[in-house]
């Protein structure tokens, strides 16, 4: 016995030498940069431009013969009145209906391009909500030093970002080494038909596209649990989405004669289990990158965890399966979100459905969903469809983070907002940049905002604003995203 304690305890001290000097030895993958000069902005030229953009209800619904387009139709009008710089410098074409394609062609065209996406569709406004806005959701208020109204996070405040950069930079004479694309859709908030318009239309041309950056992530405070710092989460993949439609149809009747199971509580039970055996979680592509990157800017113990997740990683799925929004990062996710069934008290439903909705984890497939949905109802009597309500779509392609075009976002953000780290995320919704895949794949995703977690209930939500302070370092950001997208730095097509 005293032979087996004496080897457990040089296995222990291994154990710990192996887990110190991996923490110890723990490089900063972010690089040393120095902040730049603030670069003047019109602080309240963009504030009223923004607020001005915001009073056009461009608003997407589902049903797209109900959507309006003489709000598009101003906006672009409005676009042209408020950056005459830039409309007369870049082509403009309108792609798809609505979406707009700026072109500022480079001093050497022949390197690839310079793609930055942002949409000018909103969602609307919950019916019933209007009275608890601060300000009316479409009148672009501005006031105690934000920007008020439906769409000022998403995300027309990075497209006056954008176009206030490009304005200020012709101002002063610059001219762009690579061509620089500007591509507004009209409709993401649904299909994003016109972003995939655009894409279209590039690739009919064989225009190369370096790298896209999109809306997706954010710089926020409080997002990870024991990282006091914020954290640029740069996006570098999407979720797949794939909803599932469940139906039953059996005998109906008297609800005074019920059979055990009646076709809710049938339905019921496979929809219990659904949510009582996701698929599995890991972490792995964007959260282990995520993790890799995150490490050497956290103190002890997250540092030793994440320095070592060939040891912890079992126990930091567990911790972060109980938290919804961590949970997410892990696996494909599972949600119940339409039930239907039932007409009158006591009458026994001879139908029910639900919808259940996925979104699918990179290295899980739409196919992976179905056969998971089947194997665990494992009813036959229960009707499973998929891809009734909307197209299934797979995970999107993970984006290299060992490529000069995430070096030269994590060098931008360093300057722009010192001592903030830029680390991959992976996005949990979609965005148009999904459409450029076939173009290339440095597909990125971050707008350039400060926010504290709570902030982020406002998009799609109640008082949706924007900081004057956050509009400015965006147009600064992308200022120097532009100033900073030299050959010297670009990757090969």
């Amino acid at each position: 016995m005293k032979r087996v304690a004496q080897l457990a305890a040089i296995a222990l001290a291994l154990l710990l030498s192996v887990l110190l000097i991996r923490t110890a030895t723990l490089g900063s993958r972010r690089p040393a940069v120095a902040a730049v000069p603030a670069a003047a902005v019109d602080e309240d030229g963009v504030a009223r431009r923004l607020a001005g953009g915001l009073r056009f209800r461009t608003v997407s619904t589902e049903d797209r013969a109900a959507v309006d387009a003489a709000p598009l139709q101003a906006f672009r009008g409005y676009l042209e009145r408020s950056y005459p710089r830039l409309h007369a410098a870049l082509r403009l074409e309108r792609v798809g209906g609505a979406s707009l394609l700026y072109t500022w062609k480079g001093r050497q065209p022949e390197l690839p391009a310079l793609l930055l996406l942002a949409h000018q569709d909103v969602v609307p406004v919950e019916g019933g909500t209007e009275a608890g806005w601060a300000h009316p959701p479409f009148e672009g208020v501005i006031d105690s030093g934000y920007v008020w109204g439906r769409g000022a996070i998403d995300d027309k405040g990075n497209l006056f970002a954008i176009l206030e950069a490009v304005e200020g930079l012709l101002a002063e004479g610059f001219a762009p080494e690579r061509t620089l694309l500007l591509g507004f859709g009209h409709d993401e908030e649904v299909d994003g038909e016109g972003a995939q318009a655009i894409a279209g239309l590039l690739a009919s041309r064989g225009t190369a596209i370096e790298s896209v950056l999109d809306e997706g992530g954010a710089i926020v405070q409080g997002a990870v649990p024991g990282v006091a710092i914020p954290l640029a989460l740069v996006g570098v993949a999407e979720k797949g989405s794939l909803a599932i439609d469940l139906s039953i149809e059996i005998e109906g009747g008297h609800s005074a004669t019920p059979p055990r199971h009646t076709a809710i509580g049938i339905l019921a039970g496979a929809l219990t289990r659904l949510e009582a055996s996701p698929m599995p979680g890991r972490i792995a592509g964007p959260s282990r990158r995520l993790a890799e990157h995150l490490a050497p800017e956290l103190g002890l113990p997250f540092r030793v965890v994440l320095a070592n997740l060939w040891l912890f990683g079992p126990l930091l799925e567990r911790a972060m399966s109980g938290r919804p929004p961590l949970d997410a990062m892990l696996r494909t996710t599972t949600a119940v979100t339409i039930v239907e069934g039932g007409v009158k008290e006591n009458v026994l439903p001879g139908r029910a459905s639900a919808v259940v909705n996925f979104r699918i984890l990179p290295g899980d497939t739409v196919d992976d969903v179905v056969q998971h949905v089947r194997t665990t109802v494992g009813d036959e009597r229960i009707r499973i469809q998929p891809g009734v309500r909307s197209t299934p779509r797979n995970p999107s392609p993970e984006a290299p983070v060992d490529d000069p075009s995430f070096a030269r976002l994590v060098q931008t953000v360093g300057e722009i907002f010192p001592g903030v780290p830029a680390v991959p995320f992976l996005v949990l919704g979609a965005t148009d940049s999904r459409h450029y895949a076939e173009l290339t794949p440095r597909l990125y995703r971050l707008s350039p905002f400060r926010f504290e977690v709570g902030d982020l209930k406002r998009v799609h939500g109640t008082d949706e604003r924007l900081s004057v302070a956050n509009l400015v370092d965006g147009v600064r950001f992308y200022r120097r995203l532009i100033e900073n997208a030299t050959p010297a730095q670009s990757p090969s097509p």
